[in-house]
């Protein structure tokens, strides 16, 4: 590099000149990273600004996400799609340059941050995912995949609780090709962190078995490339690079301050701060000879050209392979999918088995877990209560001394069934040439799932994870991000009510299947038997562009006789009319709209009210979110307009009331411990109570 100083000096008089234009932002993190991104993107970055997206390319996470104007400005000066005009409309309606980086919005971003701690995370996914493909596709001679992911982060993501969660699973993983760069500037809004952060970062690191390089000159280019090169010989650990800098570094006041982290440090102040840096240029304008060191287009192009090559004779010594790695990348799901979800869906039906709703789940599984070599699932150390383990998907397990994927790995069989269910069959020995495809997470909700953003984000794979549904609450921030980036991510929540039991109320869900649905291109599914599950999942592996969570039971559901099964897939179907309980010939008064356990009561009450006469349908609706989607003419037929609607499900009440009901049988305190039917009685969800209140409705 000819002037490493102007390079970085380039993104200083950037980050500055932007903030100082937008009046909003974080100047400081980007002036004192400046260097550390000299380093990475001058020296060892593989990438080609003019496609973001080839697949061998190394990854970059910010995950001090309100640093953007860091990878705003490198992106600019690499040659990335992203002129000048951009970074003058920093933080600007409809700009290309948002407040903190947004996936599919600014060329070369790979995930959307800003949620302190979550992008180290996501670059932990991004790394397993890159250690997995590599271990089912490369053959000698032939590392199609070979790519580091690499990650700043500041003390903001250290302090984040979920940081500890995602580096022990990535040290526990030995993902050697994760390189951190961490920003040790020690402020934070506040301002010295020293009053309220005293670990020691290294010996936390260790602990988690890591490489610690460092502390370094993290304003110094040349020595943190130096530990970069250093970081890139592990074979068998992530590595942490301790970089101390200067927050806000250039300017004569503001350096080393809280006052330099989130504002702009004023006309005046840049002023003397271009003095002191020597950079006598307008704002927003950058030297040719500084463009010119920063120009990665042309290198970036030979770089992939290079790959394509590889790529090449690995598809003509492998073609099968070739053409299925080309599939999963693309995440397209296998030609025969439809075939495989209609024989699931039908077999479901057909056996009409009476299971819990998170064993239907699981028989589900163990088609699709067949079917579709991509799908990596996991648990928070609940695998025999989630049951997310299949036939098909051994325990993900590495060497403790190289840190490489152990193959080859028979499934685990379970040492005890769930509750109520007999022990399951001894799975077969799994195929040659197969990873483990089931993460035993540990009790770690929140880094399961924003580590599944990052292997949704990376592509290969389609990941699923399981928990309780009242512990979605660690998770939610997570899930918030996997639907703000419209990735493929599927949550699998059990224990979805008070129908868990004695556990009590601080396991048993009540807001959380209504607060789920708030979160905008998030779907949620509840459904009530083997089939509705089948679909569910179907739907959820379809959905390219958006989450699902899965609301399980623990208790046993029996199977909702049914005409078709087509209407399932929309969210809302009509499940039961009234001449199914003998009432041919009589007008419908009234319907019961339900959702999982519930169905069942919904349709123990259509029988009790045909002993006196009253007709009621029974709408299941397994998704709202999905039903809100379909278009009027469907959603009167379902739900017509003239009809009293009562709603059934075991949680909170609110989130019903859009769809005009005129009464809600649902719950909107706590619950208590006891036993499920015991419950059930005390909380009035009993076939008598509902009928008692459509009645109730209809007087009124």
């Amino acid at each position: 590099m000819a002037n490493e100083a102007l390079m970085a000096n380039a993104i200083r008089a950037l980050a500055m000149d932007a903030v100082q234009q937008a009046n909003s932002g974080h100047p400081g993190a980007p002036m004192g990273m400046a260097d550390m991104a000299v380093a990475l993107w001058g020296d060892h970055l593989r990438y080609n600004p003019a496609n973001p997206h080839w697949f061998d390319r190394d990854r970059f996470v910010l995950s001090n996400g309100h640093a953007s104007m860091l990878l705003y400005a490198v992106l600019h000066l690499t040659g990335y799609d992203l002129p000048i005009g951009e970074i003058k409309n920093f933080r600007q309606l409809h700009s290309k340059t948002a407040g903190h980086p947004e996936v599919d919005v600014t060329p070369g971003v790979e995930t959307t941050t800003g949620p302190l701690g979550q992008g180290i995370t996501n670059a932990v996914g991004f790394a397993l995912a890159e250690k997995l493909l590599a271990a089912e596709f490369n053959r000698k001679s032939h590392d199609i995949v070979d790519h580091h992911t690499y990650a700043f982060l500041g003390d903001g993501c250290m302090m984040e609780g979920i940081s500890h969660e995602a580096c022990a699973l990535a040290g526990a993983w030995h993902l050697n090709k994760l390189i951190a760069l961490y920003d040790d500037n020690g402020i934070s809004i506040d301002g010295q962190v020293k009053p309220w952060y005293i670990d020691n970062v290294a010996e936390r690191f260790h602990a988690y078995g890591w490489h610690v390089i460092g502390p370094i000159d993290g304003n110094d280019a040349k020595e943190v490339s130096k530990a970069i090169a250093k970081a890139k010989q592990s074979t068998d650990k992530p590595t942490l690079i301790n970089c101390k800098t200067v927050i806000g570094k250039g300017s004569p006041n503001r350096a080393g301050t809280a006052k330099a982290h989130g504002e702009a440090l004023g006309a005046e102040e840049i002023k003397l701060t271009r003095d002191a840096i020597d950079w006598h240029y307008a704002p927003f304008e950058i030297p040719a000879d500084v463009y010119a060191d920063w120009d990665h287009k042309a290198e970036g192009a030979k770089t992939e050209a290079a790959w394509n090559d590889k790529f090449a004779a690995y598809a003509a010594a492998f073609p099968e392979l070739a053409a299925e790695f080309t599939r999963r990348m693309k995440g397209e799901l296998p030609k025969d999918f439809h075939q495989v979800a209609f024989d699931t869906v039908v077999a479901a039906h057909t056996k009409a088995e009476t299971v819990a709703s998170r064993k239907a789940s699981q028989l589900a599984l163990e088609a699709f877990t067949a079917a579709l070599p991509e799908m990596l699932g996991g648990s928070a150390d609940l695998t025999g209560s989630n049951l997310t383990n299949t036939k098909s998907t051994p325990a993900l397990r590495f060497d403790p001394k190289t840190g490489a994927v152990v193959m080859n790995l028979p499934a685990a069989e379970p040492k005890q069934a769930a509750e109520g269910e007999a022990k399951p069959e001894a799975p077969a020995e799994a195929p040659h040439g197969t990873i483990g495809r089931h993460i035993n997470y540990g009790v770690r909700e929140f880094g399961m799932a924003a580590i599944m953003n990052g292997v949704a984000l990376h592509g290969g794979y389609i990941p699923y994870g399981g928990t309780f549904l009242t512990f979605s609450d660690y998770s939610r921030n997570a899930i918030r991000m996997a639907a703000l980036m419209k990735r493929r991510v599927i949550h699998v929540f059990t224990h979805d009510s008070i129908g868990l039991g004695e556990d009590g109320p601080t396991h048993q869900s009540i807001e959380h299947a209504a607060s789920l649905r708030l979160i905008p291109n998030l779907d949620v599914w509840r459904p009530g038997d083997t089939a509705e599950t089948a679909v569910a999942w179907a739907v959820a592996l379809q959905n390219q562009t958006r989450p699902t969570a899965m609301l399980l039971s623990r208790q046993n559901i029996a199977y909702a006789p049914k005409s078709e099964l087509g209407d399932i897939s929309r969210g809302a179907y009509v499940l039961s009319e009234p001449e199914v309980v003998g009432l041919k010939n009589k007008k419908t008064a009234a319907v019961i709209i339900a959702t999982g356990s519930e169905v069942q009561l919904a349709l123990a009450a259509q029988k009790l009210l045909a002993e006196k006469k009253i007709a009621v349908r029974v709408v299941s609706m397994p998704s709202t979110t999905t039903f809100d989607r379909q278009d009027l003419a469907y959603k009167k037929a379902v739900l017509p307009k003239k009809l009293p609607r009562i709603a059934v499900e075991m949680g909170c009440t609110g989130g019903w009331w859009k769809y005009g009901c005129a009464a809600v049988v649902g719950i909107d305190t706590y619950g208590e411990s006891a036993p499920a039917p015991e419950l059930f009685k005390h909380f009035g969800f009993t076939a008598e109570n509902v009928a008692a209140t459509v009645e109730a409705a209809l007087r009124d």
